[in-house]
């Protein structure tokens, strides 16, 4: 089992054998396991990784190369400089409540003005008449 390191020292035509040999023996592996013939099933999982690890490693360079950088070679991709910022979602249009029937502020003071002169003459009235 190569390590990534390893493998990233291949170039792509060498990787894309490998992906190929590596899917021939899982294939081969899972026979095996629906037969009953596998004596070391922990095999299968390896092979998932080294199909996985050689797969990564080609994205990688598919990226970089669409990125117009070069490809890292020989360690793990390269770190952004800057972090990703985290994806916003977009807010639901807000719904027209009955209170919004004002569209300026002056509009908001003078009916709020409005209100305190009628609810100060209806504080003494306690609906007797003298």
């Amino acid at each position: 089992m190569p390590s990534a390191a390893e493998l990233r020292e291949l170039d792509d035509v060498e990787l894309e054998d490998r992906l190929g040999d590596y899917r021939k023996e899982l294939l081969n592996l899972r026979f095996q396991l629906a037969t009953g013939q596998l004596d070391n099933a922990a095999r299968v999982g390896q092979v998932r990784r080294d199909v996985a690890r050689v797969m990564t490693i080609l994205r990688d360079r598919e990226i970089a190369l669409a990125e117009g950088r070069e490809p890292t070679t020989g360690r793990a991709p390269a770190v952004r400089d800057e972090p990703a910022e985290p994806k916003k979602r977009a807010r639901k249009p807000r719904q027209a409540e009955a209170d919004d029937e004002f569209e300026t502020e002056d509009e908001v003071l003078a009916a709020s003005a409005a209100e305190a002169d009628t609810g100060a003459d209806d504080a003494g009235d306690d609906g007797e008449d003298a």
